[in-house]
């Protein structure tokens, strides 16, 4: 679960890219002006730091798991931080803590990977990676919300649809949930929502130092 977990964190999770619009297929325009709106403010924070929660059930709806966690974001770089687990990226460099094993793994970032990271999420990668349509508006914790249904247009991507619920006046996205063809459901809860973190440049490095006895396992 682990292991879970982390990949569908780097999943959902950074790498601002420019739109590419040569996959919209069937695409709703609709659903397009959302999700523009979405990436376009997005771009205009210099830091962000976001609280969240994952819950993971099966495919009979049972609860596996419930953990919350934090993602800080600015430029290409993310930092986030989940119970056992912290996961750091200066733009160029991974680093993969686990905390049970005191244990960093060191990768590089393949600028050409077909992958989704934290900035992804809240920018346009869907211009590239996604079919989607708009569902429509229901009103949530009081407020009006817009479900975004996506469908991967690579078949061989171990999820089949991923909603998106955005709030309507403040252009955020507050939830995302992952369906796995395995009928497993992740779903991540946007609690908190900060576009003004004050962040340094250092904090999206892994510093041995503060990791005493730590074993590096170098991949680059």
């Amino acid at each position: 679960m682990k292991k879970v977990y982390l990949s569908l964190l780097v999943i959902l999770f950074a790498s601002a890219s420019q739109a590419q619009n040569n996959s919209l297929g069937n695409s709703d325009p609709e659903a397009k002006k959302i999700l523009d709106a979405v990436s376009a403010k997005f771009k205009t924070y210099k830091g962000v730091q976001a609280v969240f929660t994952l819950i993971a059930e099966d495919s009979k709806g049972k609860v596996q798991g419930n953990k919350k966690g934090t993602v800080f974001m600015k430029g290409n770089r993310y930092k986030v931080i989940i119970t056992g687990q912290e996961i750091f990226c200066d733009g160029t460099t991974i680093w993969t803590y686990d905390k049970a094993a005191n244990e960093v793994t060191i990768t590089s970032v393949d600028p050409s990977a077909n992958s989704i990271t934290p900035q992804k999420l809240f920018t346009n990668f869907y211009d590239k990676d996604f079919l989607y349509k708009l569902n429509g508006e229901k009103t949530q914790a009081g407020k009006k919300v817009q479900e975004i249904e996506l469908t991967p247009t690579d078949k061989s991507r171990n999820f089949h649809k991923v909603y998106l619920t955005v709030d309507k006046a403040s252009q955020s996205i507050v939830s995302t949930k992952i369906l796995e063809k395995g009928g497993n459901k992740f779903s991540y809860i946007v609690n908190t929502f900060n576009g003004k973190a004050n962040l340094t440049d250092a904090s999206f490095v892994f510093d041995k130092a503060k990791y005493p006895g730590v074993d590096v396992v170098d991949l680059r």
